[in-house]
Parts: structure tokens; sequence; C-alpha cells
């Protein structure tokens, strides 16, 4: 064989080992015995968006912004000559100069020859900056699931807890038990929805029927935080089942008038002030023992910074409720 035919052949295989390196989809470079490039496949260039001569002949780890830097990498990619070692899944992180932030899984070995003696160096990588995105979306919603459940039912056994059993029947206690629950999971449905809700649409999907047909409802626009939802939707509840039980609610032609009006308060602060009469119901006075009901709106009220006063007239109960908004 002469010169140029070995010439040819040698070539020939170079150029055929550059073909399979480039049509491999997975970023890979090899470096020689200092650590240096003498080769990078197209799916490097293209991942990381260099060009060829940015990275042929240059350390590795000085290639982009140092983004390889690493020193536990440097020294496992060190050992993989001498001491025969393979580097399998070494996870990096970092704000790479074109791509952005990326996190990418490092694999190094020694290049297979056949005496056996090579002391180049095979690098792939492997970019699962979408999987770890999916992966940490995934972690939160279960997160999320798992801590709403946790508050879902802290609030149903809170209500179990606190709902009298005092001259109730057990149909009269699951009733009373089974409403506030409804209203609970209404009010959490609603939350779920977007980050502000509309205060008359509460109002009126807590009271429910049949009361909502009766209700007169008088004021500007307002919008509710999701985390005040489940708070005003319980007092309104309350106010509501009240009103069926005792109140307006209780005779034909009873009604309910509610009017708002927001303010400002103290440091700055807006507070939405409601007034809730009922009109043409029983006639009512002051309980002598305080129920679940008036406790509920009252702790409710004074958990969201704010208070209400109740009046018992004998035409009929009269609310007014003051909370930040």
């Amino acid at each position: 064989m002469i010169l140029e035919d070995l010439y040819r052949l040698l070539r020939s295989g170079h150029v055929q080992a550059q073909g399979v390196a480039d049509t491999m989809t997975q970023p890979t470079v090899i470096l020689d015995h200092s650590l240096c490039v003498t080769s990078a496949n197209n799916a490097f260039l293209r991942t990381f968006e260099v060009e060829r001569d940015d990275v042929q002949g240059r350390s590795f780890f000085g290639l982009g912004n140092g983004q390889w830097e690493i020193a536990e990498l440097r020294h496992l990619i060190a050992s993989v000559i001498p001491k025969a070692t393979t580097v399998i899944g070494f996870e990096v992180t970092h704000n790479f100069p074109a791509i952005g932030q990326r996190t990418f899984l490092v694999d190094a070995r020694r290049l297979i020859h056949p005496d056996n003696n090579s002391t180049n160096i095979l690098i792939l990588f492997d970019d699962i900056s979408e999987r770890r995105r999916h992966d940490a979306e995934r972690d939160f919603i279960i997160a999320e699931t798992r801590h709403r459940l946790r508050n879902l039912f802290a609030v149903t056994r809170a209500i179990a807890l606190q709902t009298g059993t005092e001259d109730r029947t057990a149909d009269e206690y699951r009733a009373v038990f089974l409403g506030r629950l409804e209203v609970t999971l209404r009010a959490q449905e609603i939350a779920s929805t977007g980050e502000t809700t509309d205060f008359e649409v509460l109002v009126r999907q807590s009271i429910g029927e049949p009361g909502v047909e009766r209700l007169h409802c008088e004021g500007p626009a307002v919008t509710l935080a999701s985390s005040k939802v489940l708070a005003v939707g319980m007092i309104f509840h309350e106010l509501g089942t009240n009103a069926v039980k005792h109140g307006a609610l209780f005779v034909p032609h009873g009604q309910i008038h509610l009017t708002w009006t927001v303010e400002a308060g103290p440091r700055s602060r807006t507070y939405l002030s409601c007034e809730w009469l009922e009109k043409n119901g029983l006639p009512i006075t002051s309980p002598k023992r305080r129920g679940y009901g008036t406790e509920l709106i009252e702790g409710t009220c004074a958990h969201l910074g704010g208070k209400v006063e109740f009046k018992y007239d004998p035409g009929g109960l009269a609310a007014t409720i003051r909370i930040p908004v």
C-alpha cells in the first residue's frame, strides 16, 4: 500500500467516524489527554449555539463562560484515563451564555481503541431541563393538593366539632353540618377559579336557595382576594341560614336588604362596610345564649381584621359587618 492509499484510507475512516458522531442526536465531544476538545458533533454545536472554531482545540473547562469548571467534575473526568473510571449522570445546572438556564447530565468514559491504550475521553450531554421543570411542576401540584386537602379536612373537622348537638336530632345535625360543608366546598370552588371574586356573586351563592330570590343587593362592584372567599362565604351563609330558621326567610313575604360601601380606614387600608337588614320576618329578641353561627361570624370577622355588630330589632335582625379588602 503506497502512502497516498494509506492517507486516503485514514481520511475515509476519519470522515466516516465524524459522520457517525454527527448523526448522533446527543451532544458529544471528544477530549485528548490534556482535556482539550479534539472533536465536537453537530448536536453539541446546535445545543449550545456555538461554532466549531469556538470549541476545537480549547480546554473543555474553559468553554463558554466556564460552565463546566466545577472542581468535582474536573476531578472525575481527570480520573477517567488513569483509573479507567466512568462518569455517569453528573448533573450541571448553569446559566449558559447563549441558551440561558439549563440542566445537563454529563457522562464521560474512555474512548474505546483496538489496542486499549486510548487517551481520549468521550463526553456526552443529556439536556434534562424540561424533565426537571415537569418534575418540579408535578411536585408542586402534589404538595399543593396535599396542603389543600389538609386544610379542607381541618375546616370540615372544625365544622363538625363546633356544630352544636344540643336540642337537635341526628337529622337536624346532619342537615346543618352538610349545609355548612356545602358552602365551604362552594367557596373553595369559587376561590380556585381566579385570583379575585365578585363580592355580590359570592354572597348570593353563599346564601343559596330559597334566600337568593328575596335578597336585595345594592353597592359598588367589589372584588375579594381568593384568600378571603371562604371566610366571607361562611359569614353570609350563616346569616342566610339564621334567616331561614328564625328570621325573614322563615315566612313567605320576608326580605333581606344588603347594602355596602367601600371606605378608607387607618393605615391606608380599604374596608368593605356591609349592612344586613331583615324585614317582614318573624319578631325576634336578643338570644339567651350565643350559638355556633354567632361565634363563627364574629370569629371570622376578627380573623379577617374586621368586626361585626348585631342589632336585634323586633322587626328583624340587623348586622353591620366591616372587613378590610
